[in-house]
């Protein structure tokens, strides 16, 4: 069953839908600076995303996919955002698929 976290504690390779934006903190400003700016970037609820790359130094930043675009983001950034993710595709599955290629 799929499980939601943070995007800010995905991994690389990891695949999702968005859930939520922000975190409905009431009177903070900057949160809902940060949540405004998401938005506009296209992160919505229901967008899908998978996170394509991490920084070398403290993982930061993170580059992903959402729908048909690439961003970048910081790992404080990502903290708004609520995905659940897809469960990781089991190996066993993989190798069969590629032998069915080729």
């Amino acid at each position: 069953m799929p499980h939601t976290q943070k995007l800010s504690e995905a991994r690389r390779g990891d695949r999702g839908v968005i859930v939520q934006v922000g975190g409905g903190e009431a009177g903070d400003e900057y949160a809902l600076e940060v949540e405004r700016r998401l938005l506009e970037l296209g992160f919505v609820e229901g967008a899908r995303i998978e996170l394509l790359h991490e920084g070398l130094i403290g993982r930061d930043p993170i580059a992903m996919k959402v729908d048909d675009m690439r961003v970048a983001l910081r790992r404080h950034e990502a903290a708004r955002l609520t995905v659940r993710l897809e469960p990781a595709a089991e190996p066993a599955m993989a190798l069969v698929a590629e032998e069915a290629a080729a």
